[in-house]
């Protein structure tokens, strides 16, 4: 599933890409991965640019010149996928179509602007969708409302991750760190290399975390959000960036996927395990329940 970095890395790829461009065209083959009305695409949607793709957690915002928005979702299988004759931008879940030929069968939404470039929206599951909102609801949206706060911005302060991780202070801390009304964006991949940068096991309930160590996972979440945006992403491989280039984060990871390998910090064997209902990585030495 794309997490914070990978929809940070769709979001700026396009705003370098689709600002001010015209949408010509909307359609889709799917109605639930692009619940809005005819009525309201001609209406609210054809005629309309591009002025703004903002983030919040892992949703995208499209902002329109008309006072509307496009809330865009790729939950576990979404792509945006960006072509026009002399430019091409893909990211998101990590298959084919992000470099094949589009439209194909999974492609569910196709924006087009009136230079001729397209927008698709992909998606193998039909779980993503994109919808349709007034900038004056954006706020209002149930799943925006109840949304933690986001773990990159400046306000994001030790006491604001305390008090966020304190609404499920008995629980594990893994499965607060993948709750998206604890904190936004973080995802299994996150979680697991900011909890062994921490060395904290990820069984461990909150309320019996140290202080100290509860600070160190505070700069850890940061520090690793911030590599794997610079790296362009999790995805390993079929990912194309703005400027053509893949992401290469997941070479960079200290424990995912590193099963049966080497702990890079102190030798042990890296073990995968199931916490929060997810396959998790750690080390059993680092990382002590």
């Amino acid at each position: 599933m794309p997490e914070l970095p990978e929809v940070e890395t769709v979001r700026r790829g396009l705003n370098n890409l689709s600002l001010n461009k015209s949408i010509s065209k909307i359609a889709s083959d799917w109605t639930k991965s692009l619940p809005v009305t005819d009525e309201d695409m001609a209406k609210y949607i054809v005629g309309t640019k591009i002025i703004n793709v903002g983030r919040r957690g892992k949703l995208l915002i499209m902002e329109l010149n008309n006072n509307y928005s496009l809330l865009v979702h790729l939950r576990m299988t979404g792509q945006m996928v960006y072509r026009s004759k002399s430019e091409t931008f893909g990211a998101g879940h990590p298959n084919d179509s992000l470099i094949g030929k589009l439209p194909d069968k999974s492609t569910r939404v196709i924006i087009d602007f009136d230079d001729g470039s397209k927008l698709f929206f992909n998606d193998q599951r039909k779980f993503g969708w994109i919808s349709l909102v007034k900038n004056t609801e954006i706020n209002r949206v149930k799943f925006l409302r109840t949304m933690g706060p986001e773990p990159l911005e400046e306000g994001f302060t030790y006491k604001i991750f305390k008090s966020s991780l304190k609404t499920r202070w008995n629980s594990q801390i893994k499965a607060a760190l993948l709750d998206q009304h604890v904190i936004a964006g973080i995802g299994n991949i996150y979680a697991d290399e900011s909890l062994w940068m921490a060395k904290i096991h990820p069984l461990t309930k909150i309320s019996d975390i140290s202080e100290a160590k509860l600070k160190n996972l505070y700069t850890s979440i940061k520090e690793v959000l911030l590599l794997s945006i610079e790296k362009g992403g999790s995805t390993d491989r079929n990912y194309v960036n703005a400027e053509g280039k893949k992401g290469s984060y997941i070479s960079f990871a200290r424990v995912f996927r590193r099963e049966g390998k080497q702990c890079y910090r102190c030798g042990t064997i890296i073990k995968k395990m199931r916490a929060a209902g997810r396959g998790t990585h750690i080390c059993p030495k680092c990382q002590k329940l």
